[in-house]
């Protein structure tokens, strides 16, 4: 239950109208007792002077505590409900500002199922605990308490012998509720693994089927379902045994009511009247001692599904913004590594080492080296993405990490090496992260530079064409084209391309970095690539080799030089040629 109390804030904001359910439970059960006790003193008026205008009371007030009964129960319903709903939707509202807030290593440990199923599942688990389950427990106390204490006071023996059998349920609750947690918290990791297997294949689908592994996949996937029904079925035979347990002992006290209850009446130790009300008054009790097990149910199913939340929510901003940011006005996009070295973390391979270079404003420097030299890495840092282990990276004189993270990354637009698109209207993918409402004119020039225009020629509705998951509606070159637009729309002081040309032509490579060449006058650009001949204009070259900076200079300094830049080129021009001669 410790984990449940993670839960109570959420009910700060509506302690209002928790208050107010919690009232209208008791009036409806105030109300609800009051039904038998009129059937009581009716059946004993029997004996007595009863007249048509006592029946006429009797059967008014009958109707009436039955009429605000209900209505209390409805309303009580409507607050509690109702709260449960708003919690649950402030849950789910936190849990995704905090995944969204948490760095990319968190991503690298974490499966994308198993953070759909805790977002969704398990935040509705904990939904049946905030209403449902608070209503029917304080429900289940308070007429349990107004029950017992009324059956109390018809008969004090009767109701003695009554709770006999009542007193082994609270041992029996607790006994079959440890069983339901520990096989619901099982249920809910494999409920994970399923999201998981089924999020992965359905993503990567069009590889499933070119290798032709549909079968294969759907016996995994049957073979993940079949043990997530077992684990069911574990929990269904314990739950099965639940109520037929409680229904038992409830009948076992009527049982006993109906022959001690009925001695009584001959004895005339009790009327008739009392007898029927508490007869009454037992199956009210009934239904509370059943309620018992299900709040019982939802409470451990809730307390695991919390459990697993509070795991998540738990996760350190490992990037984040300092305590004292450093404020300052726009950034110019002076750039300088001062001796960084890092390496991902859980690994002990450095990616960088001892690397150090400066970038002054307006400069455009590029990054070259073969693959896993750490080109990729060397740009995520400027950015934080991730944090350097040794050394640090300035901007303007600046650590990146004394930067409000929003300063920092609203003056960096990042074009990434795999570009990904969201399902949604093209205009709106372009135009992320602006104003609501987009600059016409900039949202051109980012479609001309990003040689996207006779893209949108042949999309059916243009920039509001809606594109599948992931931009599946487009090649891989446009889908490339676009995430460069994205990034010049932006239109910030440093601009950082990671091989954002590899999936376009060489004629359209050509267009595109005339037009950049335009577009990043006076702004700070970091070109990565691997085709050397992408950055033959670059103010300055970068060459990394093992996470070591080799070579400094231009494209023809490094030319000259005759070392790895050199390689670099030749090897390139070769594949070239090659790739001509088959095409032939």
């Amino acid at each position: 239950m410790r984990n449940l109390r993670t839960l109570l804030p959420y009910y700060r904001p509506y302690l209002k109208g928790l208050v107010a359910g919690m009232l209208l439970v008791i009036v409806s059960n105030v109300f609800t007792i009051i039904g038998p006790l009129l059937v009581k003193l009716a059946i004993d008026d029997l004996t007595s002077d009863l007249n048509r205008g006592r029946i006429v009371r009797y059967a008014v007030l009958l109707v009436g505590s039955a009429l605000v009964a209900g209505a209390a129960r409805y309303g009580m319903r409507e607050f509690l409900n109702g709260i449960s709903r708003r919690i649950e939707t402030d849950l789910r509202n936190d849990l995704f500002a905090h995944l969204l807030r948490l760095p990319p290593q968190f991503y690298d440990r974490w499966r994308t199922g198993d953070l759909m199923s805790r977002a969704t599942n398990d935040v509705q688990a904990v939904r049946q605990v905030a209403g449902p389950s608070i209503m029917y427990l304080v429900n289940t106390v308070t007429i349990g308490a107004l029950t017992i204490g009324l059956m109390i006071w018809i008969s004090p023996r009767l109701t003695a012998i009554a709770m006999i059998p009542m007193v082994l349920m609270p041992g029996l609750v607790i006994w079959l509720g440890k069983k339901i947690n520990v096989r619901f918290e099982r249920i809910q990791e494999q409920f994970s693994e399923i999201s998981n297997f089924a999020q992965e294949n359905l993503a990567g689908i069009r590889i499933v089927k070119a290798y032709g592994r549909e079968a294969d996949r759907s016996d995994s996937f049957a073979g993940l379902n079949a043990e997530y029904r077992e684990r069911n079925m574990d929990l269904a035979r314990i739950w099965g045994a639940f109520f037929p347990a409680l229904t038992f002992l409830g009948g076992l006290a009527s049982v006993l009511v109906l022959w001690v209850g009925g001695r009584e009446v001959i004895a005339g130790a009790i009327t008739v009247g009392d007898y029927v009300a508490f007869g009454f008054y037992l199956v009210l009790l009934m239904w509370p001692m059943i309620a018992v097990g299900w709040v019982t149910n939802q409470i451990q199913r809730g307390a695991a599904s919390m459990g697993r939340i509070n795991s998540l929510m738990a996760e350190p901003y490992a990037i984040d913004d300092p305590r004292e940011p450093v404020s300052g006005g726009p950034l110019r996009g002076a750039i300088e590594f001062r001796d960084v070295s890092f390496r991902y973390p859980g690994t002990e391979r450095w990616v960088l080492k001892d690397v150090s270079f400066r970038i002054e404003p307006g400069q455009t420097v590029a990054v070259v080296g073969a693959t896993a030299s750490g080109k990729s890495t060397l740009v995520r840092l400027i950015p934080r993405l991730y944090d350097v282990e040794a050394g640090a990276v300035e901007i303007d004189g600046v650590d990146v990490r004394q930067m409000r993270l929003e300063d920092l990354r609203g003056s960096v637009s990042m074009v990434p090496q795999e570009p990904f698109l969201f399902s949604m209207p093209l205009r709106r993918n372009l135009t992320m992260g602006a104003a609501d409402d987009p600059d016409p004119g900039r949202l051109d020039r980012a479609v001309n530079i990003a040689q996207l225009r006779d893209t949108l020629e042949v999309l059916p509705q243009g920039l509001d064409t809606s594109l599948g998951e992931r931009g599946i509606n487009l090649s891989g070159g446009q889908k490339q084209r676009a995430t460069i637009a994205r990034a010049l729309y932006r239109d910030t002081p440093v601009l950082i391309l990671d091989d954002a040309l590899s999936a376009v032509d060489t004629v359209t490579e050509e267009a595109i970095l005339a037009g950049l060449g335009r577009f990043m006058v006076d702004r700070t650009s970091i070109v990565v690539s691997h085709r050397v001949t992408a950055v033959a204009g670059a103010d300055t070259i970068l060459v990394l080799e093992d996470g070591k900076i080799v070579e400094t200079g231009t494209h023809a300094e490094l030319l000259a030089l005759g070392g790895v830049y050199s390689r670099l080129l030749e090897r390139q021009l070769l594949e070239e040629e090659l790739a001509r001669e088959e095409a032939v």
